[in-house]
């Protein structure tokens, strides 16, 4: 094996934006993290969205405006039904079937 190559592990300070602050050992004396265990939601049971540049506000004030959208896509306008009485569309539903004829 060769000698020297491994790198040397120092005790470490780990800060999370929570606030939340440990120490391990790492190869750089500071790690700062974005979630740690005391505030990730799978650990703490609680929901808790990541807002990076308002994109949650702006999809909770888009889609709190528009109502259901029509069969084209497009947003805000209220979907329709279809205009003719069912079972017009040349196939006769149950209902509209002939009585059968005896002879």
């Amino acid at each position: 094996m060769k000698e020297k190559i491994h790198p040397t592990y120092v005790p470490a300070k780990v800060v999370c934006a929570c606030g939340n602050a440990f120490q391990t050992i790492s190869v750089k004396p500071e790690l700062r993290v974005e979630v740690c265990a005391k505030c990730h939601p799978f650990f703490t049971g609680k929901q808790h969205l990541v807002d990076t540049q308002g994109r949650v506000d702006r999809f909770r004030k888009r889609y709190a405006k528009t109502g259901p959208t029509s069969p084209s896509g497009s947003p805000g306008t209220p979907a329709t039904g279809p205009t003719s009485p069912p079972g017009s569309r040349g196939t006769p539903g149950k209902a509209e079937q002939p009585a059968a004829t005896q002879a």
